[in-house]
């Protein structure tokens, strides 16, 4: 398969998701020490909607695909671990009802609190300041937050497949054989990361709410709410761009934040873990 296609993943609990073009798989590793792989055929919406590959619009349908299918492959591998263990598994309600509770978690956390706190500033402050002071107060939300979960033992597994996921596409884009020694050398850090995605996000919301009149508290977080898909589409735009020039220093120079803030989010995962990986990247290769 051509390496034209800019292969991604996820990290999944006790395992790794690999994406391609038409096919995803997920490897998990049972408490038992085997490794269950389960493919799936993909079927973008692009493919049905041909306008919905227009710049913009894609980085849009791209993240609500991205969404849905990371919940998909979540709960598969959760519920895979939790029969193996004889825990309860959750059912589709419990899952709808998390969800909704982390969508609303994070509008609380990263445009209602920043936005209302630095409308408080109105009278202090000029409009442009008040903006800036929005967007470091985001920042520093995420920051603190992505911090605070990587304490928690299970978040660091997580994070250490992530790093796996990392290293395998790293080594599969630098040509290498896919062995866990050829795979361990590499960076945990890709350029492509979600993690990349979000730094880029927060970013624009400073520039793109700049532009924005909003006189009263409710237009601000109406506003802000409404240019999330613009805000999204721009920063999709702009992570595959600097995938495709990660040589270039200027662009290397945009990108550092990004791969810094991947120190927080991934860790040095184990062999066994890279062996995961290797599995899901393998199974979409093949």
């Amino acid at each position: 398969m051509s390496k034209s296609f800019q292969y991604g993943g996820q990290a999944v609990i006790e395992g790794v998701m690999m994406r391609g073009p038409k096919d995803m798989a997920v490897a998990v590793r049972k408490a038992s020490g085997d490794i269950v792989v389960s493919n799936q055929r993909l079927k973008p919406l692009a493919e049905k909607y041909k306008f919905l590959k227009l710049p913009l619009l894609r980085g849009v349908v791209a993240l609500f695909e991205s969404l849905v299918l990371g919940i998909k492959i979540l709960t598969y591998s959760a519920n895979l671990v939790a029969e193996e263990e004889e825990e309860e598994v959750l059912t589709g309600k419990e899952i709808f009802f998390t969800v909704v509770l982390a969508i609303g978690l994070a509008v609380l956390m990263f445009i209602v609190i920043p936005t209302t706190l630095a409308h408080f500033l109105k009278a202090y402050a000029p409009s442009y300041l008040q903006n800036i002071i929005e967007g470091l107060l985001r920042m520093a939300i995420f920051v603190g937050y992505v911090a605070g979960i990587g304490r928690m033992k299970d978040i660091q597994r997580v994070f250490q497949y992530h790093g796996a996921e990392h290293k395998v596409i790293n080594a599969y884009e630098a040509g290498e054989n896919l062995t866990v020694d050829a795979v361990r050398k590499h960076t945990t850090r890709h350029p492509r990361c979600g993690t990349s995605f979000m730094l880029f996000v927060l970013v624009l919301t400073v520039f793109l709410y700049s532009f924005l009149h909003t006189p009263d508290i409710l237009s601000r977080l109406v506003s802000r709410i409404l240019l999330l898909p613009l805000v999204a589409g721009i920063a999709y735009e702009l992570i595959k761009w600097s995938g495709k020039h990660a040589a270039n220093p200027i662009v290397k120079l945009l990108m550092a934040p990004g791969l810094w803030m991947q120190s927080l989010t991934t860790r040095e995962p184990d062999d066994s873990q890279i062996e995961v990986a290797i599995c899901a990247l393998e199974s979409v290769l093949e």
